[in-house]
């Protein structure tokens, strides 16, 4: 016990002893290590501070051990705002380390290395020696002060390095309204630029433009604030930016900058894929520089006051005014049309007889056709007994309306077309009428009314559920695409034609928003003549009026109903494609163009043949095919030889089903059987004999369509257009136009004639037509290419300073669209009073 005492108070005062001898050591290792620099650091460096001037170029070297650090000094004020530009050049070809330099001032720091290394695609590597930036310039809020920043140069090379410094006052930094500033720009050298909102200048438009494409570059509008991203690689983390190649203009609001001001940033890029050019080869190692070559590009900004709130009101009251207009000349030839129509009733009813003093039984209003009780029968004399007459050429029949006295009984079996079709003996009446050389709408005007009425009102009603499914995602989807662009900043997503494009809210392009309104009003308004005059038949048919049950075109209006719902559609949906447009929305565009063009040639087909025409989940089952190949197209069909092969060989296909299908007006049938027949007509009519075709008129236009059709096709395969959409859209006008001619012609060539109001409409939507086509193909903007390429395309309002080419397109196309309507809607009524056994089938 004793021995363990003794041990522990030795210990003790060997604990105590310690600090005695230790702290001198430690003190003099510390001093050996600062002094020295041998605590992991090597050597000691060599920091030099020098005054330094503006605008002086300073020659120096640099090593590890040498530092140099630049004071400069510089009075800023309140009101008046100078930027300060570091430029750097390193002047040795090979360098063990790159050299840094790191740029302090009150409020930011900025540093960057020479040689600069900015990447490309693929992690190519571009260096850059001579290197200018401009510094940050924070707002002040003394009216004068003198501000203090320093340049520190440093490397890791144990070599001398030679560089040139040199810091010099930007005089143009801040830009003035109204004023174009020249400038030159390079990858290592990004320029920015300042620029103060003026009183009562809310709204102003940048403009950066160049004379040459390439190099590519951006420009960037971003908030004053440090650090200004001004670099290839990091322009785009704030603010709004988009590429250009010769044009660029953002429009830039009051409300999004508190302080009022912004910068404007353009920097180029380090390659210029992203505006549509080559791609530089890949190196062949990893870690390889690869020399940029000269990426200089002079450009020059122009920041110009935007429209006021006025162009906005005066934007909109004038597209509002136009369309209005037409209600107002409908309203007016609707009471000049009911003043005639009561004047020529009061004067043909003034000895008022009823049916049984004229010796007359009225008809049912739900049946018509032919005019006697075997309808087919007589159809087919009367036409026999005209074409010996006339030489087998067109011409009404001269018989009166009153000659003709039956009474036809309303029938009261099931209104369910297929309890007619169904019939063996039907359908072998079928087969006798349809296939006769010469046919009336009588002939083709036997089913029951309520049936038609019925099978046609669904046109109606599908297109109206089918645009609810349509538009409730396409509006969710263009909402995301403006978030997305207000969000980041991003505008190389949507293809305006920034040059003209007035935001209004969320919205960055209401003016090409707007435009589309008269879509929306003229197919309301077609809906409402379509309404009148279905109220007008009905009244008709109720007071069992001869001429509404007996003469001209069976009245059938859910095929108008549906095209007035169509046009009302593309102009929502075109709308909404207008609010960020580009490729991959760019069907939300066409897709009801399509309805629109395949709604009206089955209305021409209709107007002839009611019992026959295609039902509506025929059409539109067709039709979503259509739009199905409009999306494959869209996004496989560029340059992809296989779609086109494919594509092409279908279309040919259709053609030549849909001809035989018109040919022989449905009384053929697809079967095994069908080679064995084609064979055996070849056979009888064309080496057997020469025989012409029994059906001349047919032939002719199907010969045309298919000719036509077939030219398309090859054209789509030889030459395989980007922009497939409008491709697929033009085959569709060009088989309407072409379809719609043969109907005039053929009308007046069987004799019939075309009244004031259809020829008018036709006159007039010709002209409409021709503008409207014109400002069409002006070509604003173009998702075909890069959004900087299509920016070469933009230009300036031509209208009110509010509308551009395109907006004009969307005026005089909704107004033609409408009066294409009112021609096929009004173009058959001189037949009103003819009846239908005299009407000719072509």
């Amino acid at each position: 016990m004793a021995s363990r005492s003794s041990w522990k108070s030795r210990l003790k005062r060997s604990r105590l002893r310690a600090p005695g001898w230790t702290r001198p050591g430690l003190a003099a290792l510390f001093w050996f290590c600062v002094t020295q620099s041998v605590c992991g650091a090597g050597a000691a460096k060599n920091v030099m501070q020098k005054e330094a001037e503006f605008d002086v170029t300073y020659n120096d070297t640099v090593t590890s051990v040498n530092q140099t650090t630049y004071a400069f000094n510089h009075t800023i004020s309140r009101n008046k705002t100078e930027g300060v530009r570091v430029t750097v050049d390193v002047l040795e070809q090979t360098l063990e380390a790159p050299i840094l330099f790191v740029v302090r001032q009150k409020q930011a720091v900025m540093s960057f290395q020479v040689p600069l290394i900015l990447r490309g695609l693929y992690q190519r590597k571009y260096p850059y020696k001579h290197v200018g930036r401009t510094l940050c310039q924070p707002p002040t809020r003394a009216a004068s002060e003198t501000q203090y920043f320093y340049v520190d140069v440093s490397t890791l090379s144990s070599h001398r390095t030679n560089y040139q410094l040199r810091v010099s006052r930007v005089e143009s930094f801040t830009l003035q309204t109204d004023k174009k500033f020249s400038f030159t720009a390079s990858p290592s050298q990004p320029q920015f630029f300042k620029y103060v909102f003026p009183d009562g200048v809310d709204t102003v438009i940048v403009k950066v433009n160049s004379d040459v494409n390439f190099p590519c570059s951006v420009m960037s509008v971003q908030d004053i604030q440090c650090p200004v991203y001004d670099l290839d690689n990091n322009v785009g983390f704030i603010g709004m930016y988009q590429t250009m190649t010769k044009k660029g203009a953002i429009t830039v609001q009051r409300k999004d900058f508190p302080s009022n001001s912004f910068y404007v940033v353009v920097v180029v890029k380090t390659e210029d894929e992203a505006c549509g050019g080559p791609l530089r080869f890949y190196p062949l190692q990893p870690d390889e520089l690869i020399d940029a070559g000269n990426r200089t590009k002079d450009l020059d900004v122009l920041v110009s006051p935007a429209i006021n709130s006025e162009k906005y009101v005066i934007g909109m009251l004038f597209c509002l005014g136009i369309f209005l207009s037409f209600y107002v000349v409908t309203l007016l030839v609707a009471c000049m049309e009911n003043t005639r129509l009561k004047r020529r009733e009061l004067f043909e009813n003034a000895p008022d007889m009823s049916p049984a003093e004229t010796g007359k039984t009225p008809a049912s209003p739900y049946e018509y056709g032919s005019f006697a009780d075997n309808g087919s029968t007589l159809s087919s004399e009367a036409v026999t007994d005209s074409a010996t007459s006339t030489d087998n050429n067109y011409g009404y029949l001269e018989r009166s309306l009153d000659s003709v006295a039956r009474s036809r009984q309303e029938s009261l079996s099931s209104v369910e077309e297929d309890d007619y079709d169904t019939l063996d003996d039907i359908d072998s009446d079928k087969n006798i009428v349809r296939t006769k050389k010469y046919l009336c709408v009588s002939d083709l005007a036997r089913k029951d009314k309520r049936v038609l009425s019925k099978k046609y009102q669904i046109y109606f009603w599908n297109i109206a559920t089918i645009a609810v499914f349509y538009a409730l995602p396409v509006i969710q989807l263009v909402i995301t695409y403006q978030t997305v662009v207000n969000v980041t900043g991003n505008q190389d997503i949507c293809y305006y034609n920034f040059l003209c494009a007035h935001p209004l809210g969320a919205l960055s392009a209401f003016n090409n928003i707007l435009s589309n309104l008269g879509y929306v009003m003229l197919g309301l308004l077609f809906l409402l003549i379509v309404l009148k005059r279905d109220v007008i038949h009905n009244r008709a048919l109720v007071r069992n009026d001869l001429n509404a049950l007996e003469c001209g075109i069976p009245k059938h209006f859910g095929v108008y109903y549906a095209m007035g719902t169509a046009l009302m559609m593309e102009g929502l949906l075109s709308a909404c494609y207008h609010v960020c447009p580009n490729y991959t929305n760019f069907q939300f565009d066409t897709s009801f163009m399509y309805m629109i063009a395949g709604l009206c040639m089955l209305k021409l087909y209709q107007k002839r043949h009611p019992d026959i025409n295609a039902s509506a989940y025929t059409a539109y089952a067709c039709l979503a095919g259509v739009i199905f190949f409009s999306v494959l197209g869209v996004v496989f069909g560029r340059g992809n030889m296989v779609f086109w092969i494919v594509f092409s060989v279908i279309h040919i296909v259709a053609t030549l089903f849909l001809s035989t299908q018109l040919y022989y007006m449905g009384r053929w049938r697809l079967d095994a059987g069908i080679l064995r027949r084609i064979v055996y007509v070849i056979y009888t009519d064309c080496i057997r004999q020469c025989s012409g075709p029994m059906y001349i008129d047919r032939m002719v236009l199907l010969v045309m369509g298919n000719i036509v059709n077939w030219s398309l096709a090859a054209y789509g395969l030889i030459e395989r257009p980007n922009d497939f959409a409008s491709y697929l859209l033009a085959i569709a006008i060009c088989n309407l136009l072409l379809y719609f001619a043969f109907y005039i012609i053929m009308k007046l060539r069987s004799g019939e004639r075309i009244k004031c109001l259809p020829l008018v409409c036709i006159l007039f939507t010709a002209v409409v037509w021709g503008f409207a086509l014109y400002f069409f193909f002006q070509g604003l903007s173009t998702w075909q290419k890069t959004p900087a390429e299509s920016r070469e395309h933009n230009r300036d309002c031509i209208l009110l300073s509010f509308f551009d080419d395109h907006d004009i397109w969307h005026f005089l196309s909704s107004i033609a669209m409408f009066g294409s309507f009112l021609v096929l809607l009004t173009m058959d009524d001189d037949l009103d009073t003819v009846q239908r056994d005299k009407i000719y089938v072509f």
